[in-house]
């Protein structure tokens, strides 16, 4: 190869050196610059300031991310820049709704930005009229009560800055609201919540009127036919010893009548022992001998049933009630009594007391020892009642939950009566005509609970932002 060749190689492989340098340059500048090289950016529909460079989902609500093409982007920045600029400018309102019972606050936070008329979401009304914003500030200052962030409820701070999920903090003012107003009052644990109409639907709720109706409790008890043995005896020492004592009188020993006084008292301080009451006993004291029903079928048919009634039920059951008995041995047989007796003293084992009633059997077919189902029908009277559905027993306190309209459910204790026909009698925590959940009322339970936690954990005086 000539030296000129070689020349030209040398040539070309600078030449070619140089062009890589310069490309790799223009490359590494392209990448520092961006230009050219697109960035993927995530976002979420519902919390836009947040953002990621991949996908998945939203920290804050849980929503899938939403790649931004470049378009989002620039409109999104300048939104971003407009709200963040409007921001300073929004005002929560605290508002005294006219839909709460007088002495109670709603407990709702409406925001309001400058120079905008706002309406309660809860009762429709008019709430406040934003002054507009003003280079020297406002003519009349309001209060600053406290700062929070509108995404976490309950949040507090006594300080301007950034909440926990990274969102500048925005003012809450005083309202002039009406004098007096107090805060409202919820059963220690709960607190008034809000529902939308779509998670409404979803969940199954479903209210019911609170209102007046005749209720009749029906008390239902398995009886046996009566084998006393004991009580035929002790009901015959009674008789006996009226007989005594009526002997004793005619005679002229003051102390044979003072002892055959203390065999009466004696037997008949038994009879009331064994479950007799003083009416039955008085009435036995003109019968020519013991009851042989106690042992025997009578031939007139008359039979004694005895039935325990348990603890809880004993107030609604008096002497004289009537007992429908109906015979398993013998289907569609009913038998009907009158009770006679209830037994003063409960049975400690199974908290019940027994019930005494005489039962007309004409046709003999009840033998002592045979098992019948028993039931009394109590009239509870006109009562104020609710559906059994509605009350939310947590073991120490009875709650309903009220629907005050516009997705509005308020937590009350109630005191409840008698429970008959699938309704329970309301003797306090609910007015006549108000509306109280019947189906959904766990979950709403679950929400009221969870809120009422979150705000004893941040002090909230118990306003929140939006629905739930």
């Amino acid at each position: 190869m000539s030296p000129k060749q070689k020349q030209i190689i040398v040539v070309l492989l600078l030449l070619i050196g140089l062009g890589g340098v310069v490309l790799l340059a223009a490359r590494r500048s392209l990448l520092t610059s961006g230009a050219g090289v697109e960035r993927v950016v995530y976002y979420c529909p519902m919390h836009p300031t947040y953002t990621s460079d991949r996908p998945g989902d939203c920290p804050i609500c849980n929503m899938k991310l939403v790649k931004r093409d470049s378009e989002q982007r620039a409109a999104s920045s300048e939104q971003r820049e407009s709200k963040e600029a409007q921001r300073a400018k929004d005002i929560c309102y605290m508002h005294n709704c006219p839909m709460m019972k007088p002495g109670q606050k709603c407990p709702m936070m409406v925001m309001a930005k400058a120079g905008e008329k706002v309406v309660c979401p809860v009762c429709g009304t008019h709430v406040v009229e934003a002054a507009p914003a003003q280079a020297g500030g406002t003519a009349e200052a309001k209060k600053i009560l406290y700062w929070t962030d509108p995404m976490i409820p309950g949040y507090k701070s006594d300080k301007p800055g950034k909440s926990p999920m990274g969102m500048d903090l925005i003012p809450v003012y005083e309202e002039n609201g009406a004098p007096g107003m107090a805060a409202t009052t919820a059963p220690e644990g709960y607190a008034p919540i809000l529902v939308t109409p779509q998670k409404r639907q979803f969940i199954g709720v479903t209210t019911a009127p609170a209102q007046r109706r005749t209720i009749n409790k029906i008390i239902r008890t398995v009886g046996q036919i009566a084998n006393d043995p004991e009580l035929y005896q002790a009901e015959q020492e009674y008789l006996q010893a009226l007989k005594a004592l009526e002997q004793a009188k005619t005679g002229t020993m003051p102390e044979v009548t003072e002892r055959a006084q203390r065999l009466v008292d004696s037997s008949r301080l038994r009879l009331r022992r064994l479950g007799l009451s003083h009416e039955l006993i008085d009435e036995m004291a003109s019968w020519t001998g013991p009851d042989q029903s106690l042992l025997l079928a009578d031939p007139s048919g008359r039979v004694w049933l005895y039935a325990p009634i348990y603890e809880f039920e004993l107030p609604l059951v008096k002497v004289g009630q009537t007992v429908t008995a109906e015979v398993p041995a013998i289907p569609g047989k009913k038998l009907e009594g009158v009770i006679r007796s209830i037994d003063p003293v409960l049975d400690p084992a199974t908290r019940s007391a027994r019930i005494r009633a005489i039962l007309t059997d004409p046709e003999g077919v009840l033998k002592p020892e045979m098992f019948v189902n028993a039931s009394i029908a109590v009239a509870a009277g006109e009562v104020l009642t609710i559906p059994e559905e509605a009350v939310f027993d947590t073991g120490t306190k009875r709650i309903v939950f009220v629907d005050q309209g516009q997705g509005l459910f308020e937590p009350r204790d109630v005191e409840v009566g008698v429970k008959a026909e699938g309704s329970y009698e309301v003797k306090s925590g609910v007015a006549e005509g108000e509306l109280v959940v019947t189906s959904g009322n766990f979950l709403i339970d679950s929400e009221s609970r969870l809120k009422a936690a979150l705000e004893g954990m941040s002090g909230s005086g118990g306003h929140q932002h939006g629905g739930q």
